[in-house]
This record gives structure tokens, sequence and C-alpha cells, in this order.
């Protein structure tokens, strides 16, 4: 919104401040900061005296769980909050990636609320069946990768008129590594990009299972893919970086900023012992907004590299039930593998640490991608 100040710009005045992506992405991030510390604790209140006892614990889970009885859930919505405030505030709102990766990110936080508010309703862990959580969430999917493919051919119309040999994006996946690799998928690239998202989106959900597990990792992982963002949107960038061009995605920066002062204001809280749990409202939410991001600038492989402590995470939870079902043991002493480590006698803030350190090595590797071709 504010970006619309350029218009009183003669070109040399503070206006003119307000076209540059990183000053805006700056600004987005102290916005959604202040917006975690300002609203954070009567937020945290009002949940704490609707919610009576809290976010259920297992039965089943690690003994240590159950000191963290009464913790309220759906703390997701002060970072769902401050991001789409900051965003809104900062982005271009001409630009269809804010909107695509904004819809997405609203959309699975609404699944996540309901999940939440039927938990902390009826008493217990059973919240909203997971196949209906599957089918909102591939619906929701299904749209954004429509309007991602959409995005892409206007921008494979306006650069095949400017650029010779151009090799048009919409429809097609791009691999790591390989400057020209572009494999044609067409209307394929569409459950394609839905089990992208959704795969996102729940496997950040399983990782949420700790004092400040998820929340971190999540930031850098939409740290890495701000970067990239920002450099598929510049022409320069991707001249020198001989990756593909992708105009209008810088904007995504502005959005990955202010999940990025959110999560920190969040974290402020959520930190062990945590005063919040951000529950499937921020887990669905943020998750679905990483794997948008990812399709909107044509780095879903890369996904799996900077994500890679999610994929971990849900991998664990697929070969534990395959696993069990199969011979009736088990391949972990619990699943999530961070479950796991809780069985083996790591402390908590050993596990979240090192898993934070795992997740900013992969986040390093994933950047990598974008020069080693």
């Amino acid at each position: 919104m504010l970006y619309w100040l350029t218009a009183l710009s003669d070109g040399g005045d503070f206006f003119n401040l307000f076209r540059y992506i990183t000053l805006r992405a700056g600004g987005a991030f102290m916005t959604a900061l202040f917006f975690g510390f300002i609203f954070g604790p009567p937020l945290i209140n009002v949940l704490r005296k609707r919610q009576g006892k809290g976010q259920p614990i297992r039965d089943d889970g690690p003994e240590t769980h159950f000191a963290k009885s009464g913790t309220p859930t759906m703390g997701g919505l002060l970072i769902v909050g401050a991001l789409v405030t900051s965003t809104l505030f900062w982005a271009r709102l001409d630009n269809g990636f804010v909107w695509m990766v904004l819809f997405v990110t609203l959309a699975f936080g609404l699944i996540g609320f309901a999940d939440d508010y039927a938990k902390v309703s009826k008493g217990n862990v059973a919240g909203v069946s997971g196949k209906v959580r599957l089918g909102l969430g591939f619906a929701i999917a299904g749209i954004a990768a429509y309007w991602a493919m959409y995005l892409h051919g206007v921008n494979d119309v306006a650069l095949a008129a400017r650029v010779e040999e151009y090799d048009p994006l919409s429809g097609r996946l791009a691999f790591p590594f390989f400057k020209d690799a572009l494999l044609n998928l067409g209307l394929f690239f569409i459950p394609f990009a839905m089990f992208v998202v959704v795969g996102a989106a729940n496997a950040v959900n399983l990782t949420d299972g700790l004092d400040g597990l998820a929340i971190m990792p999540v930031m850098i992982a939409a740290g890495a893919l701000g970067v990239i963002a920002y450099a598929v949107g510049r022409v320069d960038f991707t001249d020198y970086l001989d990756v593909h061009y992708v105009p209008g995605t810088g904007e995504i920066l502005i959005f990955v900023a202010g999940l990025a002062g959110g999560g920190l204001g969040f974290l402020w809280y959520n930190a062990p012992p945590a005063a919040v749990f951000m529950g499937d409202t921020g887990s669905l939410a943020l998750g679905g907004a990483l794997g948008a991001i990812a399709v909107a600038t044509k780095h879903e492989i890369v996904l799996g590299i900077i994500g890679g402590l999610f994929v971990a995470e849900a991998l664990s939870v697929i070969i534990q039930v395959l696993y069990f079902k199969r011979t009736g043991k088990r391949v972990f002493l619990m699943a999530p593998i961070h479950h796991h480590y809780e069985k083996k006698g790591w402390a908590e803030p050993q596990i979240v640490i090192r898993f934070w350190i795992i997740a900013l090595i992969l986040a390093l590797i994933g950047l990598a991608t974008l020069k080693v071709r």
C-alpha cells in the first residue's frame, strides 16, 4: 500500500525510496515484529481465558509434555496477522504473486484454525478429520497452482516479445544444478504443484511438536526462498546466475520479511517454556506459504533441499506407519523423529537447537543451487 507513495515522487525525493524492494522489506520486517510485541500479550491472555485447559496433550506422547498442559494454542494467529498486515502495508498490491501466496497462507490458516478450535472445544486431540483437511488443502492448492500457471503465462507473453529464443515457464518444471533443463508438464503441473503445497503444509505441521522447533526452521527456509524470489525477479541477477527469470517474484521478499518479523515476535512467547503454541493455525499456514513461494519462483525441487528438515520429519512418520503395518515393529522409538530423540533422552532445547542448525545448513545448500549450474 505504501508503494503508491511513489506517485508523489519526482524521482529524487523521499517518496522515491518506496520504489526499492529492500527498503520495503525492512519496513515489513519491523512492522511485523512490532505487531507481534504489541498484540502478543493480549492475544495470549484471550486465548488462555477462552481455551481453559489449553491445547490437549497426547496420552501416548513423551512424558515431559504433560507439564505443558494448560498452554494455549492458536498462536499462529499472531504470526499470520503480523505477516498479512505488514505485507498489505509494504508490498505492491498489483502483484499477482503476492496475492497468490497470501491466499494460500490465509486459506490453510483457516483449515488449521478449524482444527485447533475442534480440539480445544472437545478437549481431546481429535480435531477435523484428516480426510477433510487433505481434501480442503488440495482444493486450495489446486486454485493456487492454476493461478501460478496463469501468472507465469502472462510473463511468458511479455518476455517472448522482448527476448529471443525465450523458453516459456508456464506449466514447466525447472531443475536445480542444470541451466536450461525444463520439463514441460503441461496441465500435469497443477497436480504436481498441489502436492508441493499440501506436502509442505503438512510437513511443517508434523514438525511443530516442541517449543520453538518449527518456527525458526520456517523462518530460515522462508528467508532462503525470499532470496531466491528476489534473485529470479531481477533480470540482471538471473543473467549472472544462469537461472530462469520470473518477473514480479521480487515482491515476495516483502511477504517473507513480514513472516520473519512475525515469526520472531511469536518466538519471543514460544521460547521454552512456551507461553503459547502456534497450533495448526500457524503450522499449516506457514507450510502452505513455503510451498506457494516455491511454486511461484519455479523452485519446487529446491524447496525439498531448503526444507529438508520438514521432509525428514514427514518421512519419519510415513516410514514408521508403513513399517509398523507390515511388520508390527517400529523403526523409531516414536514419530515424528524429534520425539524419537526425546525418547532417547535428549533434552528438548538440545533437540530444538540442533534441528535449527540442520535447517540452516540445508538452507545454505539450497541457496548454493543458484550458482552451481
